[in-house]
């Protein structure tokens, strides 16, 4: 998806603000800044959205997150503010088929009312009648007036769109390979087509980031996984076609495929280098089989197509967005799986640290990057978070 309006073979001598990383949480970035007319410039090693910001449910309904007050209040004016559209529908149906299924959900009703979002417990005829693809065995339902899910396709482009009509640049094909560096500042990001000068620095390259910043001698712990979706033929387009639950994330489309994702990571091991490998895993049947549970009147749609990305994970699963330790210009931000419904809030958080050197409108303390401080050098094996081949994956 290349999304380049002035494709330049020539990368450039220099930008104020180089952002490292052309996925949604790099391109939202440079989108804000942008808007304010700084001189910004987006880098990528491939094309937009190759890994999970291309490959994700399109959810946007975090309400366990610091900035899930600023996600709600923008998603609804994304295509007004980008100009281009985005797709966002607003809402969210959860549905149990296990009562522990009812309390996790239950759990999410309750902290979207703490925050002032109400909601809905349905019971199976209501279920039924919102939700015409769900089965007779469902246990319940969880109407959240809250949340939604938009096109992650759509967005990534009104993103990439939005940035370069306001003056940003976006060059794909573009590998970093190291930094440049004088007096505690970042002043230049070593590419494979030349040097670019800089002021400031945003790494936000997702399965790229730990090894990014490690090159600037800051430890990022991450680990990898691949993470599958599958989009089935299309189906009679229901009145709310955000509805998930099983272990899944997805959504209908307006066309009526649904397109989910969700069960076990496969872990993969990673060198933070080259590209891992995305062909179609055994997560593939495992998706399926949720999906004819899930919503057994589409138990006959056939999958399409399936496509796999790379996503980075944190030790405790939760973003970090902060300044790299030693240097007073450089921000970094992985968002630990949770990147595309948090974007539009994510990428005013890195412009509020990249120009006002903090954060204006949340608290976002959790996201520091030193509460890793004291990991155990031996978090990966303690989470179970190790590559295994490929078959002795649990279908």
């Amino acid at each position: 998806m290349n999304l380049n309006r002035n494709p330049d073979p020539a990368a450039p001598k220099g930008a104020s603000i180089v952002i490292v990383g052309g996925g949604v949480t790099g391109l939202s970035t440079g989108w804000w800044l942008a808007r304010e007319g700084h001189d910004v410039l987006v880098l990528d090693k491939g094309v937009a959205g190759a890994e999970a910001s291309g490959r994700n449910g399109g959810g946007c309904t975090h309400h366990f997150s610091p900035l899930f007050r600023e996600e709600q209040r923008l998603w609804p004016m994304m295509d007004e503010l980008l100009g281009y559209p985005t797709e966002f529908q607003p809402n969210r149906i959860k549905l149990a088929l296990t009562e522990g299924q009812a309390g996790i959900y239950t759990a999410a009703m309750e902290n979207g009312a703490y925050q002032g979002f109400s909601s809905e417990r349905l019971d199976p005829r209501q279920v039924r009648d919102l939700v015409p693809l769900a089965g007779e065995d469902v246990l319940c339902g969880f109407f959240y007036h809250f949340g939604g899910h938009a096109n992650p396709h759509r967005t990534l482009q009104g993103y990439a769109w939005a940035m370069q009509d306001h003056g940003g640049r976006f060059l794909q094909s573009c590998a970093v390979t190291g930094f440049r560096t004088a007096d505690g500042r970042v002043t230049g990001v070593e590419t494979e087509r030349g040097l670019i000068a800089c002021d400031r620095l945003v790494i936000a390259a997702g399965p790229q980031t730990g090894w990014l910043a490690g090159r600037l001698g800051a430890a990022v712990p991450m680990v990898l996984a691949r993470a599958e979706m599958v989009v089935t033929e299309p189906l009679p387009v229901m009145r709310h076609g955000g509805v998930d639950g099983n272990g899944l994330y997805g959504r209908q489309t307006l066309r009526g495929n649904l397109a989910y994702g969700g069960g076990p990571h496969e872990w993969i091991d990673f060198d933070g280098v080259s590209t891992p490998e995305k062909p179609s895993t055994p997560l593939l049947g495992h998706i399926g089989r949720r999906i004819a549970e899930l919503l057994p009147k589409a138990a006959h749609a056939r999958i399409i197509r399936s496509w796999a990305g790379a996503i980075e994970n944190t030790p405790d699963g939760r973003p970090v967005i902060d300044f790299l330790p030693g240097w007073e210009n450089a921000v970094v931000a992985t968002m630990s799986g949770v990147g595309f419904g948090l974007s539009p809030a994510s990428g005013r958080v890195i412009r509020d640290l990249v120009i006002d050197g903090s954060c204006g409108f949340a608290d976002i303390s959790s996201f520091r990057l030193e509460r890793f401080d004291a990991l155990e050098p031996d978090w990966r094996a303690l989470q179970g978070w190790q590559a295994i081949a490929p078959q002795a994956i649990v279908r």
